[in-house]
């Protein structure tokens, strides 16, 4: 274990013998962490924080504080990371509330940039990439593959779905579907994420039906409900390649209780 002289590791935080900790970063008793994980200097690390193998954590970070929710009494709410996560500079993560799940959790291979903000009771999945200044509200949900663009701020309670992508300085006050491109302010639904599909390998049959759902949701004139019996009318087309493709969006659109944007 590589811990700098003037960092202070509380005894009671449970450390992997090849973590590697910097200079004045203070971690607190409850803290585990997980095989080859770095943490930089100056960082805090605190609360009931899990945090998992191989993550990098670089410096002047808050992890595990107590949420900025105002009901929040000190109760022994978690944050959860998984591994292979990527945190950058300036960024605060907080433990979860009673009046929710009581824990934050984020999943795996996220790559998450300087000055983000994730609030209580979020939940992040994997893959995701958080560009700059990204700022989470409470008890918001994102799928896996999606990405954010910078000093996008996003409403609590709303949910992100897979593949999805997000414009620069977004303002997100509607659930956004999966496999969709939204920008603008106010912000609406612009095309499929067609380059990031590819880029994970979707084939052309994929991305095609995904594009006829895409018309049906935005560009047909449907309401909600016309729109979800068109999309399950798309089962089977192509031999079927998208029929989990159309499983995810159709769970979504059921799920989603603030709306979608349009």
């Amino acid at each position: 274990m590589a811990i700098h002289p003037t960092a202070i590791v509380d005894p009671g935080a449970q450390l992997d013998s090849s973590v590697e900790v910097g200079a004045y970063t203070l971690i607190g008793p409850h803290v585990t962490i997980g095989a080859g994980t770095k943490v930089g200097p100056h960082c805090v690390i605190e609360g009931h924080t899990s945090i998992g193998r191989d993550n990098r954590f670089f410096q002047f970070g808050s992890i595990g504080a107590a949420n900025q929710d105002k009901k929040y009494a000190g109760e022994p709410t978690r944050l959860v990371i998984g591994d292979r996560n990527t945190v950058r500079e300036f960024c605060t993560l907080n433990i979860g509330t009673v009046q929710d799940r009581g824990e934050t959790t984020v999943g795996d291979d996220n790559w998450i940039m300087a000055y983000c903000h994730l609030a209580h009771d979020c939940v992040i999945g994997n893959q995701n990439v958080l560009a700059n200044g990204v700022t989470f509200a409470g008890h918001v949900t994102v799928g896996d593959w999606v990405t954010i663009g910078g000093l996008t701020g996003i409403l609590q309670r709303m949910h992100i779905g897979d593949h999805a992508m997000i414009g620069f300085q977004a303002h997100v006050a509607q659930d956004v579907p999966p496999f969709m491109t939204v920008d603008g302010n106010p912000l609406a639904a612009r095309a499929v994420n067609v380059v990031g599909l590819k880029r994970r390998d979707f084939s052309a049959e994929r991305v095609g039906v995904i594009r006829q759902v895409y018309k049906l949701l935005y560009r047909s004139g449907h309401t909600l409900d016309e729109a979800r019996a068109a999309i399950e009318g798309l089962r089977g087309t192509e031999g079927g390649a998208a029929d989990g493709d159309i499983d995810t969006m159709l769970t979504f659109l059921a799920a989603s209780t603030r709306g979608i944007v349009r």
